[in-house]
């Protein structure tokens, strides 16, 4: 039996943009929040500094939880890629200071070909993963958003 994969993300704002990792396959970038895997022993907010200082050499300060889904992949155009994989995806409302400097770090992942700022009004413009994000985050967090997603992609 396979075990299911807790994940951790930043959603961090500033400026009228999100800040995402850019990756490249065959030439098409696509864009995911930074962040990662929760390993044993550890905490999803130390996984989630861990994974943002590793993909983007920043430190962030974590705050509420905003959304949680699944991504099981055997539902999403990628099942033939992502290996069977089901993962559950904490994505926290994070911040950084002002004069920081996201930039790709020394523990980034093999697709990953950047650190971008994509601006909240033209999301929809970019392959930004989960998708479903866009149209939320392009309109404003509101307090009574569904924090559970679902499996989405």
């Amino acid at each position: 039996m396979k075990a299911i994969r807790n994940s951790a993300k930043a959603v961090i704002i500033q400026d009228g943009k999100l800040l995402t990792i850019r990756n490249t396959t065959d030439g098409q970038h696509w864009y995911l929040l930074p962040g990662g895997g929760q390993n044993h022993n550890e905490s999803l907010i130390d996984a989630l500094k861990r994974e943002c200082m590793e993909e983007a050499s920043i430190a962030v300060e974590v705050g509420d939880i905003l959304f949680v889904r699944d991504y099981i992949s055997k539902n999403h155009e990628f099942a033939e890629t992502d290996n069977d994989a089901h993962q559950v995806e904490f994505m926290f409302q994070c911040s950084i200071s002002e004069d920081a400097e996201p930039q790709m770090g020394d523990g980034a992942d093999q697709w990953q070909t950047g650190v971008q700022w994509l601006p909240l009004k033209t999301l929809s413009d970019f392959a930004l993963y989960p998708s479903e994000l866009k149209e939320t985050l392009a309109a404003g967090i509101s307090k009574n958003h569904n924090i559970y997603l679902g499996d989405v992609n």
